[in-house]
């Protein structure tokens, strides 16, 4: 434990010099050597994602020696999975003894882990309390997170930090967590967009940053025109007159601060985000919109 602890603040204290535009700083290259003095384990590895962090301060860095130390770490915890991964083939190929009877072959299987079928190999950290909701939302962002030719990439622990954060947004289960779940998975799932997945995998995007994201934020620049080009080309259709659109006295005009006014919406976002309506003052001709 105390070896997971400082390796956690190590990597606390790289993630800090990074944000703050310090990645050249001779503190990361001490921090480095630290790591490299450590006893690391697969484990350790596993459980506090120290791989991604100082992957993101070998990018960050433009010092040789600061990206030679962190190159040489990462290639040195990478032979750990390796390693893995061929006693995992060697397990794979001892023949197994059959010691089963004939009554227990037709008994029927055990039921499986229902967590580990949803959240492919990966076991999944569950909520406190064990919210069936929650457990779900994290098995669909572990799928939604993993990536291609990276079987050894564990996304388990990032989908649990990113669950938590937007469950710590909201305090419940209700509609709006559930909408802001599912926009991170569609958002992580658009083939359109791969780069935002590799960033929130790799670190580069925090899970607590990425659970608070916004759908303008996550889009990719080609989204963000045509979005913008949506917009615009709504309000020219929409332009509302005396005559158009709904009258109310809900809207008060900010210019002659009369009620009398007229209003529509359209849907100017992505599905998942509130329609944008336009009021029309039928007294000065004011025009706004808000979502």
């Amino acid at each position: 434990m105390p070896l997971e602890q400082d390796v956690l603040t190590i990597g606390h204290q790289l993630e800090k010099l990074v944000s703050e535009g310090k990645s050249d700083n001779e503190t990361i290259s001490d921090l480095l050597k630290r790591l490299k003095e450590l006893p690391i384990t697969l484990d350790i590895l596993q459980k506090t994602r120290i791989g991604m962090t100082v992957n993101v301060v070998r990018k960050a860095s433009n010092k040789d020696d600061i990206q030679t130390v962190a190159k040489g770490l990462i290639k040195s915890w990478k032979k750990l999975l390796d390693t893995q991964d061929k006693d995992k083939e060697k397990e794979k190929e001892k023949p197994k003894v059959n010691k089963q009877t004939s009554q227990e072959k037709e008994s029927k299987p055990a039921p499986r882990d229902s967590r580990a079928d949803s959240g492919g190999s990966y076991e999944v950290p569950p909520p406190k309390g064990n919210d069936p909701i929650r457990i779900q939302c994290r098995e669909m962002l572990v799928k939604s997170l993993k990536l291609e030719g990276r079987p050894e990439f564990n996304p388990a622990y990032i989908a649990a930090d990113i669950e938590e954060a937007t469950y710590q947004m909201f305090k419940d289960t209700g509609s709006k967590y559930k909408n802001r779940i599912k926009s991170r998975v569609m958002n992580l799932r658009d083939k359109r967009n791969p780069a935002l997945k590799q960033m929130v995998a790799e670190g580069e995007i925090s899970p607590e940053r990425f659970a608070n994201m916004t759908a303008e934020e996550m889009a990719t620049d080609e989204l963000r025109a045509e979005r913008e080009k949506m917009t615009k080309q709504a309000i020219n259709e929409h332009q509302l007159a005396t005559s158009a659109g709904t009258s109310t006295g809900q809207f008060k005009c900010h210019r002659c601060g009369k009620r009398k006014t007229s209003y529509s919406q359209v849907q100017t976002r992505s599905a998942d985000e509130p329609m944008t309506t336009f009021v029309y003052c039928n007294e000065c001709g004011n025009r706004w919109k808000f979502c």
